[in-house]
């Protein structure tokens, strides 16, 4: 004998509650960017999607250049999202804005605002990341309260998908 359609129904919401709330726990997680720190490559208003569980696999560690959404070391209770340019035992230097990686000039094609701030050499520490911002010049970033432990990432943002015209994987 079929089901009644309330059944159905109910039984049909609860199950979708269920694959959400682990979705969101466990794999993937929603993000609001509420500033310009980000500029070109996110602006404000954006929504991206964060992949939550992809630092905890095996042998999968953060790279240089990816956009990555963690804890505020200042205040944990705050998510950021920047972009990773100093990995652990990496030497980062800044003169004239210019970004110098273990003495080497760094390419970065998504960086469209720059400044002219001078950074001291400073060598990232084990288990942790210096993160920038692309817009330099407003961006509250590692240059002002250093790095990011590896613990407190989140994960990478790999899709935008609002504002709608900009929908797309991330770089």
């Amino acid at each position: 004998m079929p089901k009644p359609w309330w059944r159905e129904t109910i039984e049909t919401v609860f199950w979708a509650l269920i694959l959400a709330l682990i979705l969101r726990t466990f794999i993937i997680q929603a993000f609001w960017i509420p500033s310009g720190s980000m500029i070109p490559t996110l602006e404000i208003g954006d929504r991206v999607l964060v992949l939550k569980f992809w630092y905890a696999l095996p042998k999968v560690e953060p790279k240089r250049g990816q956009i990555v959404v963690f804890k505020y070391p200042v205040d944990p209770r705050r998510d950021f999202v920047k972009r990773i340019i100093g990995l652990p035992g990496d030497t980062v230097e800044m003169k004239q804005g210019v970004v110098y990686i273990n003495g080497k000039e760094s390419f970065e094609p998504y960086v469209k605002n720059t400044d002219t701030y001078n950074m001291s050499a400073i060598t990232v520490p084990e288990k942790s990341y210096f993160c920038l911002g692309d817009n330099r010049p407003n961006s509250q970033d590692g240059r002002f309260w250093g790095y990011v432990p590896k613990h407190f990432l989140r994960g990478p943002a790999v899709f935008r998908y609002w504002p709608l015209n900009r929908i797309g994987l991330l770089d």
